[in-house]
This record gives C-alpha cells, structure tokens and sequence, in this order.
C-alpha cells in the first residue's frame, strides 16, 4: 500500500504504509520536543521573573525601613508629637 502525502514545499511524497508510521513517528517526536523546549524557555523566562520581582521585593522593604525611620524621627522632633506628662504640669 502507497501513501500520498504532501510535504511543506508542496511536492507529492510517496510513501509506503511502514515509512508513513515512522513520519508521522517522527513528527510526534518533533512535536514533543518542540513543545518541551517551548516550556522550559518559558520555566526560564518565569524563573528570571520572580528573581527580578524578589528583589524589587528586597528593595522596596529597605526604602520603607528608611522612610519609617525618617518619620520616626520627625515624629519624635516635632513638640506636636511629643507625649506630655499631666501630672508634672498640676504639680
């Protein structure tokens, strides 16, 4: 038994029933393989990702750490914020 398939370039390809189940074999495999690279690009592409976004993370939290201490210190300068002790004003 023969088998007419086209290929790509548009030619007719002849094939026996045997070489027909290794294409189309091989195009699983092709097809796998394709699809596995195309997730480890992306496996990649992710990891890089959450690298990136882990020290944004990091870096965020040291500017807040200043920023607190910047307004606790202001807090603590400026007279509005200051606690006051009632009792040693009665007295």
């Amino acid at each position: 038994m023969w088998v007419i398939i086209f290929n790509c370039s548009k030619d007719y390809v002849f094939l026996s029933a045997g070489e027909t189940e290794n294409q189309v074999e091989l195009e699983e495999k092709t097809r796998l393989i394709n699809q596995v690279l195309e997730l480890q690009h992306t496996l990649e592409d992710l990891s890089a990702r959450v690298d990136a976004v882990k020290e944004e993370n990091l870096k965020l939290k040291s500017e807040n750490q200043v920023l607190g201490q910047y307004i606790e210190n202001l807090m603590s300068a400026s007279s509005v914020f200051q606690t006051t002790d009632t009792k040693s004003k009665r007295k």
